[in-house]
């Protein structure tokens, strides 16, 4: 391994530090192990090695969403039935 030479000194939060510790101790590395390994993979990627994304849903999802707040709605006005659990739904189903 090629000797180090450079230190890095970042901020992070401190529970997402000891979250993230205690995963990579469970694998059996360490931060600066897991750093090092992170950069070498910046290196061989030419860029990041996983994607960076802000997932925005799509029309389908904000629909059914959408569909969803109206039903909830129905349910409190009395204007649909609702159920609390899959059994009430079946007897109910099972009772018509």
């Amino acid at each position: 391994m090629e000797s180090l030479s450079s230190a890095i000194n970042v901020q992070v939060d401190t529970k997402d530090k000891e979250q993230a510790t205690n995963i990579l101790k469970d694998l059996g590395l360490n931060m600066s192990t897991f750093i090092n390994m992170a950069i070498k993979q910046v290196i061989k990627n030419d860029g990041l090695p996983f994607e960076v994304s802000n997932p925005k849903p799509n029309k389908e999802l904000l629909e059914a969403l959408e569909e969803g707040e109206e039903i909830i709605q129905e349910i409190k006005e009395g204007k649909r039935k609702g159920y609390s659990n899959v059994n009430e739904m079946m007897k109910d189903i099972l009772d018509d």
